[in-house]
């Protein structure tokens, strides 16, 4: 079992550390609560922006400098942004961890946002979006989250819009971070073969040397939320759907059901409802899925698949179909043991993931203030009954208040609402 300890620094920056002695590989990141929907239609896709601009130059760091410095010991810089994060992370063997730590903090605090850098990244992130919106999987979940969330920032896309990306200067990712920095909204987070004292230490040095900063900015609930149904034609191959609608927020103690719930209709398994309904029963699709991403104040529930047009309607129906029995039927004493089973060697696996453990430790922190111990998560798996299962499935899985987004074959491209 995880043992995992907490440090808090003078100036709010929380540090979790989890030894791992079977390793010699240190896995750690600073996690800040800013993301995408901390950003308005005027600003949309800086903090993606922001995050590329870190590694284009600090106050005595040029570019080359930053990629280089691990990237020449055989390890990993790198980073990612999301509705709610940014994460700044590095992989190198753990004898020169100080060296990562190091770096991530004049990544992330002290970038200085070069004009010329600016202008370079630009061009790169416009070659993101141009690519993203090639992959009819991607800009379908991105057009998704946008029906289901309009109006809101939760519903902007990550990559921001063209306009607003040919627009950012320099005192804009200023602004932007000062208004969003708070150090207590921070966690440096770590696994490895390295003690607590030393971890504590080298975050003392490096971190601890971080102005305290606070921010009175709050983010805007989502509410509001209305079923849309949507159409597009665009020049593709196989016709694309999606389908789903708001689900619980990361506090509501109806998420582990729910995420089980996700897990029996469409999860990784090739034994899930839906995949044997479509793929393995009618041979309609090559990979279908159901997926619940929860926020802060919300949730996001999706069912996605991709197949031929002519069988869409028939595919929409078996999804339909699948909703149904999960609302109506009640799983069997069997059933349920075995769908817990599934979903404990699932979480138990994921654990093993020394780099997605740092993530979930410093993600748990700056959401649930404490880091969830895998027998709690257990606990509340074998706890769930059927009865719990099918009642969420009659309050989640009616099709009245699901939004539809379809993607079908052809030219010129159309769209009905």
């Amino acid at each position: 079992m995880r043992q995992h300890r907490i440090h808090t620094l003078a100036n709010g920056i929380r540090v979790v550390h989890n030894r791992v002695t079977t390793s010699k590989i240190v896995h750690c990141g600073i996690m800040l609560d800013i993301g995408s929907r901390d950003e308005g239609p005027h600003n949309q896709g800086i903090a993606h922006f922001w995050e590329h601009m870190a590694f284009k130059g600090t106050r005595k760091r040029k570019a080359f400098h930053i990629l280089n410095r691990l990237e020449s010991l055989g390890g990993e810089l790198n980073a990612f942004t999301d509705k709610e994060k940014i994460l700044f992370y590095a992989s190198l063997r753990d004898e020169y961890f100080e060296r990562a730590i190091e770096l991530l903090t004049d990544i992330t605090f002290e970038s200085v946002f070069p004009e010329s850098q600016i202008e370079k990244e630009r061009n790169v992130i416009l070659e993101e979006m141009a690519m993203y919106h090639d992959d009819p999987d991607d800009s379908l979940q991105d057009e998704f989250d946008a029906l289901v969330f309009r109006g809101h920032s939760l519903g902007m896309n990550i990559l921001g819009s063209e306009k607003t990306v040919r627009s950012f200067r320099r005192k804009h990712f200023k602004e932007f971070v000062r208004a969003h920095l708070d150090t207590r909204r921070i966690v440096f987070s770590s696994v490895g073969n390295i003690g607590m004292e030393r971890v504590v230490a080298l975050a003392e040095k490096y971190l601890g040397r971080v102005p305290a900063t606070r921010t009175t900015k709050r983010r805007t609930k989502f509410s509001g939320y209305r079923p849309r149904v949507v159409n597009h034609v665009r020049p593709i191959k196989q016709a694309r759907c999606a389908m789903g609608r708001p689900a619980f927020s990361i506090s509501d103690n109806r998420r582990s059901a729910f995420y089980m719930l996700t897990n029996i209709l469409g999860g990784s398994g090739l034994n899930s409802r839906l995949n044997m309904a479509l793929r393995e029963k009618h041979g309609f699709v090559y990979s279908v899925g159901a997926q619940y991403v929860p926020f802060t104040d919300t949730g996001l529930f999706v069912i996605s698949f991709g197949t031929e047009h002519s069988q869409l309607q028939r595919s929409i129906q078996l999804v339909k179909d699948e909703l149904a029995r999960m609302r109506e039927e009640k799983m069997g004493v069997k059933q349920l043991a075995a769908a817990k089973e599934q979903i404990l060697g699932q979480i138990a696996m994921a654990e093993e993931n020394n780099m997605s453990f740092m993530m979930m430790m410093a993600r748990n922190l700056l959401d649930l203030g404490r880091v969830t111990p895998l027998d709690e998560i257990f606990e509340r798996v074998h706890n769930c009954s059927a009865e719990t299962l099918r009642q969420l499935a009659e309050a989640m899985f009616n099709e009245e208040r699901f939004s539809y987004l379809v993607m079908k074959p052809g030219k010129p491209e159309q769209r009905n609402e």
